[in-house]
């Protein structure tokens, strides 16, 4: 199913009433999907093999709001900060470092990852689309589930894919865990909402979401005080309560059942040994102070327990707030600095815990964000979208002007560590000088899902049928994996 079967914004709307609109359009399409009947496997996936899976679970590290790939993992000319600076100047505000690849060089800030990056194939030619108006919860939502939004459908996020056609690792471990993402109290909650859901899978192929990491336990234990007998009948209430539910005469009988089972699934996973692995107190203390740059790296501590312990897919994501972490337009260099200091010692410690447990060769993991960002230029060259910099004038005045702030689709980075990838490996390439669009081996999303799918043992041309019409795992099922990245 194509984005053209799907509803469309106006790209001449103001920012604010695009929003309104998408959520708009995303609430009907929610409600028409819990009336679905369930989705059923194409004919034609049932006679295809599906490819031999090089991974089994897989780790999405999601640097939410836009990372600027010439200030991480695409080194351009660096250019020190002065009073009078052009931007037409800048390229890259941090300069390289080596990494444990001969003549691959990543921003500096980022040493700890860079003494790792010898286990991980780096992409420097992903591209996406301009959507008419750059939201970040458009791209997020397109990374997230392959698909332009809005559709007339739910779309799955890629973890409830894993969760739907591949089935949990562990039958008590939730096969899909969201980590580090409030989905209430933060702006553009809504827009979170709409893609981080198993969507037309139904719930109990969505994602069990753990906004705070250190109080992930709690999540998987009745409450303090309450004694089991009383947790059973709360539980048995809460079916009643759901039964009876208004929402009841609009869910189909599989929307219905789904959420039925998802509750089931939490219910034995609260009287599991696994459930031991969401405390990460449990780890020695060396351990913990080695991950907690603050809560993404407690999550990616909390992400390793759970792939340990049978999870399938995990994301883990340093939160998407508004013009907060990542999504710099103002001040960009200092809070890239910091945001540098929260990535690097968890994200390289991560890559070494799962090495040494023998788990890397078999767990993917993937760090990406919705797009990249340029001094110069919104979204790509020629495009018409709207320029969403703070700062318009043509020089630097002040340190808080200094970093790349605009949002730029036309060349971003993705890497990829473990998991049947190749090793100290690099792919595609981005101009050396602005434009720095991907001059060489551009990666769309569709073919970018689609090589992790493959890697994962899931084609890309899967389909499921969805109110006749098959819905691929990638856009149209046209998908095509970089298997020259391949180990």
């Amino acid at each position: 199913m194509s984005s053209s079967h799907g509803l469309s914004l106006d790209p001449s709307l103001p920012e604010s009433l695009a929003r309104r609109e998408f959520l708009k359009m995303l609430a009907a399409a929610g409600l028409a999907t819990l009336s679905m009947d369930a989705p059923r496997l194409m004919a034609a996936d049932l006679k295809v093999m599906q490819p031999a899976a090089k991974a089994d679970a897989c780790i999405l590290i999601w640097l939410a709001g836009g990372m600027a790939a010439p200030e991480t993992f695409d080194p351009k000319r660096y250019v020190p900060y002065e009073k009078g600076l052009e931007y037409k100047r800048v390229l890259s505000t941090f300069p390289s470092i080596p990494t444990a690849v001969d003549g691959v060089r990543i921003c500096e800030g980022m040493e700890q990852i860079a003494s790792v990056m010898d286990r991980a194939t780096l992409i420097r030619s992903a591209i996406q689309p301009d959507l008419g108006s750059i939201l970040h919860s458009r791209h997020q939502f397109h990374w997230h589930t392959g698909y332009v939004p809005p559709q007339t459908v739910a779309c799955p996020h890629i973890g409830a894919w894993m969760a739907r056609v591949l089935g949990p690792r562990n039958p008590v471990m939730p096969a899909f865990i969201n980590i580090g993402q409030r989905l209430e109290g933060v702006g553009e909650s809504e827009e979170l909402k709409a893609f981080t859901s198993g969507g037309f899978f139904g719930g109990e192929f969505g994602p069990m979401n753990l906004p705070y990491p250190e109080e992930a336990a709690a999540a998987v234990r009745p409450p303090k005080g309450m004694d089991p007998s009383r947790f059973v009948n709360r539980d048995k209430e809460f079916r009643r309560l759901a039964d009876a539910s208004p929402n009841r005469d609009v869910m189909s009988d599989h929307q219905y059942e789904s959420m039925m089972r998802s509750m089931d699934n939490a219910y034995r996973l609260l009287s599991a040994k696994e459930r031991m692995a969401f405390d990460i107190s449990l780890e020695t203390k060396e351990v913990q102070a080695e991950y907690d740059t603050g809560r993404f790296g407690r999550g990616c501590l909390l992400a390793r327990r759970l792939v340990e312990n049978g999870a399938r897919f995990v994301e883990v994501t340093t939160e998407y707030v508004p013009f907060f972490q990542w999504d710099t337009h103002g001040k960009g260099h200092e809070t890239v600095a910091k945001m540098h200091a929260e990535i690097d010692r968890p994200v390289a410690q991560l890559i070494r815990d799962l090495e040494k447990r023998g788990l890397l060769d078999r767990t993917l993991v993937v760090i990406a964000s919705e797009f990249s960002r340029d001094a110069m230029i919104e979204g790509k060259p020629g495009s018409k979208a709207k320029d969403q910099s703070f700062n318009k004038g043509t020089t630097m005045e002040s340190p808080d002007h200094y970093g790349l702030h605009r949002h730029f689709t036309g060349g971003t980075s993705v890497v990829m560590f473990g998991g049947g990838v190749r090793r100290g490996h690099v792919y595609g390439a981005t101009a050396d000088e602005r434009p720095l669009v991907a001059i060489k081996d551009p990666v769309p999303i569709e073919d970018l899902h689609a090589t992790i799918f493959t890697l994962m043992g899931i084609s890309p041309k899967t389909a499921y049928d969805i109110e006749g019409r098959p819905f691929y795992a990638t856009i149209d099922g046209k998908g095509k994996a970089i298997t020259s990245i391949y180990a």
